[in-house]
């Protein structure tokens, strides 16, 4: 365990996949829960090869074909929550939730070419949807402090800084209520 802080409340309900919408650029997207096909696998190695250096963080998405495959391998598995964006049959973005102790840490991709259109939004919002629909109750993610915009869209969908101590921000939040009644304080809640 850790000593992570999440939110007391749960957040507003998202919707889960399938999502479909029209990007600021007037692109038709999808976001759909990862469906484990060969084609869906091939087109999210498709992406990460061709993904900007400059736009991973923390070492992922890792480099090469061979690094992109065994990273894929590790995160799209039954135990992890995976949800693709799809922009006229390739794949423009990719977020996972991966369990981590009592809790599961989101991370997400958008290729450069379909980046500040929108659909990181709607991805993530997807992915929460698919948690939420799954009974994931809180959910974590780092983000580089001065990436503002993303700190913005964060705490814009509901995550509250939980640790400023390094470079990076912890952000948190809770996705679904305790199954079992009690707070994040770990003491019971008796309110009816």
């Amino acid at each position: 365990m850790n000593d992570r802080r999440y939110p007391e409340a749960a957040v507003d309900r998202f919707e889960p996949p399938p999502i479909a919408f029209a990007d600021r650029e007037g692109r038709e997207v999808e976001i759909r829960a990862y469906d484990g096909t060969e084609e869906t696998d091939e087109a999210l190695v498709s992406m990460y090869t061709a993904f900007d250096p400059s736009d991973r963080a923390q070492g992922i998405p890792p480099g090469g074909e061979k690094r992109v495959r065994e990273w894929l391998e590790a995160i799209l598995t039954d135990d992890c929550l995976n949800v693709v964006a799809w922009c006229d049959g390739e794949v423009a973005g990719h977020a996972t939730l991966v369990p981590d102790d009592d809790a599961y840490e989101l991370a997400i991709f958008v290729h450069q070419t379909y980046q500040e259109a929108g659909i990181g939004t709607r991805l993530i919002s997807g992915l929460l949807g698919h948690g939420q629909a799954e009974g994931v109750e809180k959910v974590w993610l780092t983000v580089e402090r001065w990436n503002r915009a993303a700190v913005s869209l964060y705490e814009k969908i509901g995550f509250e800084t939980s640790n400023a101590e390094s470079f990076e921000l912890e952000m948190a939040l809770r996705l679904n209520e305790s199954a079992d009644g009690e707070s994040s304080d770990g003491e019971s809640d008796d309110r009816e």
